[in-house]
């Protein structure tokens, strides 16, 4: 069993300011992390690896030079082996440009390690984004079956049983492989990297790539030139003034001040 992994480096959320002057996020001094969904899909490839010693994960990711620190945290976890997809020219790429660029890198790596991947894990969404379209378009780009929303994975023969969250409760799907699952929450926490493979992270190579050896990009599909999506402009919603409580001692009696309330607004 081969499991590739995407997981992205993130801004961590909750230590994120708003600067109230030009409205945007202030990213100064903010510590990045593992994208949380990704921890969770890279959980899930570990869990597979413990019934199924042989299975290899590798994880691939895409931004700048000091993203290597998240894979090395992957690696510390239970990945084998790391790749980087960097360069400039993909920068302001959007989800579509991303997706696309992601596949094209599977491709190359797939190449590199001389055997395709039996799944390939993502996180649902990035939590400095949340739009939930990079996976998904990925899996349109490799033309894979994909699931969405995923708990779990447990491989049954030549299929993928796939336990994922619905709005009833939970449902088992099958899915052939190759395909592509995008991971949530599950009920449980990603496990904590030894002392042992932390040591060995810091130390592992991780692969560089480079428009140089992903030959088989078309540039005009990346980057910011390459990229469909323009925002025009972002801004931080007014805070709304909080609204009336009405706590009457029955039930009659809070519906009876809520219609004087709106008597006295004119609302009715």
């Amino acid at each position: 069993m081969d499991i590739l992994v995407c997981v992205k480096q993130v801004p961590d959320t909750t230590e994120i300011k708003i600067d109230p002057v030009t409205n945007t996020l202030v990213r100064d001094g903010v510590p990045s992390i593992v994208n949380p969904f990704d921890g969770y899909a890279v959980e899930a490839a570990a869990r597979i690896k413990d019934n199924a010693p042989d299975t290899r994960i590798v994880v691939l990711s895409m931004g700048p030079p000091q993203a290597e620190a998240a894979l090395r945290e992957c690696l510390a976890i239970a990945a084998d082996k790391a790749y980087l997809v960097t360069d400039r020219k993909f920068g302001g790429s959007d989800t579509l440009a991303t997706s696309y660029i992601l596949s094209k890198a599977i491709a190359k790596v797939e190449e590199l390690e001389g055997k395709k991947f039996d799944a390939i894990f993502c996180g649902k969404q990035a939590i400095d984004g949340d739009t939930a379209q990079v996976g998904p378009e990925m899996a349109e780009h490799l033309d894979y079956p994909q699931v969405t929303y995923a708990l779990e994975a447990a491989v049954e023969g030549e299929d993928l049983h796939v336990t994922r969250e619905t709005e009833d409760g939970k449902e088992i799907m099958g899915v052939k492989m190759p395909c592509l699952v995008t991971f949530t929450k599950p009920s449980y926490d990603p496990r904590f990297p030894t002392i042992k493979r932390k040591m060995k992270a810091r130390k592992a190579e991780i692969t560089h790539l480079t428009t140089a050896e992903l030959t088989n990009i078309d540039l005009t599909h990346v980057g910011l030139k390459g990229s469909p999506t323009r925002v025009k402009r972002t801004f931080v919603p007014p805070r709304k003034e909080a609204g009336v409580v009405i706590k009457e001692e029955t039930g009659e009696a809070s519906a009876q001040k809520l219609y004087e309330l709106l008597s006295k607004a004119h609302v009715i």
